[in-house]
């Protein structure tokens, strides 16, 4: 089921007189995606988008097909719903947004087939992974399979758009080669992280406002618009992400908290860390290479914590949301750009949330 048809419970108020629409959390819930995104047919064509993922991921094999669906029912479908979103900043209301959504999920989703592989994770999305429950071969395979059905779903929206989606997967590509070359460099700082973040995780989320702006047939410079709240968006996606590892409960997290340190990979709030007056004491803690202790990984998470370094992480998120406000103002739409706003500070109130637990 994905995650905007689930009934979230939540007390929120609004204020309206903020620079941009953001919630304020009552109680420790935050509110249902879809009271963020208040347009009907961006939710009819995301009910399309679900009919489609199991069209285009059937296969005249049906053991390819079961392979191929694996996961299918337990994505959020965040890329989807900013294709839909970024659509309604042009004037056509056909098929193309759809379309749209269902190429980029369909990236994202073979990318995490071969993700599983590299890092030989037993589990995805709450059961088993592909890799797990057959073989590496397979995953390998079936997630070719999903990567070359994006490229058939995008061919009729258009040359530029199915060479968006491979210069976006090239991307993906470099930035998982860049932070494995990264796995237990004590060395890297802030630069290397974002090289990293920008093309394995915002490139995917630039894409899809992008590759929605033009489904819908948006002006040039309104789809640029879109880009680039895409980008930093997709940043602040990340950031958010990395910093939940370091704040959050093994409940709300559904992994112990810190297993980006256990895997070797030091996110921004660590890198900060070790620069600081407690780098030493990071360094010391993480040098024997992963996998890293259990007490080790604890004991960095506390100097992470209480050096004020989850509170600069956050500032820097805040920063990359405000140009992404920047770049939805420029849109034309008050719309749409209200609602771009609330999407992008929904990832800074998960951390928020998650720090109350």
């Amino acid at each position: 089921m994905a995650w905007w048809r689930i009934a979230d419970r939540c007390v929120v108020h609004t204020d309206r007189n903020a620079s941009r629409h953001r919630y304020s959390l009552i109680t420790m819930e935050l509110p249902p995606i879809r009271e963020l995104v208040p347009i009907d047919r961006v939710w009819s064509r995301l009910e399309h988008v679900e009919t489609r993922l199991l069209e285009a991921t059937t296969s005249d094999d049906p053991f390819l097909t079961e392979i191929a669906q694996h996961l299918l029912a337990g994505g959020k479908r965040y890329r989807p719903l900013l294709a839909q979103v970024a659509a309604e900043l042009g004037s056509i209301d056909g098929n193309d947004p759809v379309e749209a959504g269902v190429a980029v999920e369909l990236v994202h989703l073979g990318s995490l087939y071969h993700d599983d592989v590299i890092d030989e994770a037993d589990s995805r999305r709450g059961q088993t992974s592909v890799n797990d429950n057959w073989t590496n071969t397979i995953a390998i395979l079936a997630g070719d399979f999903l990567l070359a059905r994006a490229s058939e779903i995008a061919a009729p929206l258009g040359t530029e758009a199915v060479a968006l989606l491979a210069q976006t997967y090239a991307l993906l590509c470099e930035g998982q080669i860049r932070e494995l070359q990264l796995t237990d460099d004590l060395d890297h700082g802030h630069d290397a992280y974002f090289t990293v973040i920008e093309k394995k995780t915002a490139s995917l989320i630039r894409t899809s406002a992008r590759l929605g702006a033009m489904a819908g047939g948006a002006d040039t410079a309104v789809i640029e618009a879109a880009t680039t709240w895409g980008h930093e968006v997709g940043l602040v996606f990340q950031m958010a992400d990395d910093v939940l590892d370091l704040v959050a409960t093994e409940g709300f997290l559904g992994k112990p908290a810190g297993s980006d340190i256990g895997e070797g990979t030091f996110t921004l709030p660590v890198l900060y860390a070790m620069a600081s007056d407690e780098g030493d004491r990071v360094r010391s803690l993480l040098g024997g290479g992963k996998p890293h202790d259990r007490t080790a990984i604890d004991q960095v998470i506390d100097i992470v914590r209480s050096g004020g370094h989850i509170e600069r992480s956050l500032r820097e998120a805040e920063a990359h949301i405000e140009l992404a406000d920047e770049a939805a103002a420029a849109m034309g739409d008050p719309k749409v750009t209200a609602i771009l706003r609330s999407l992008g500070g929904y990832l800074v109130d998960r951390v928020t949330l998650a720090r109350s637990a």
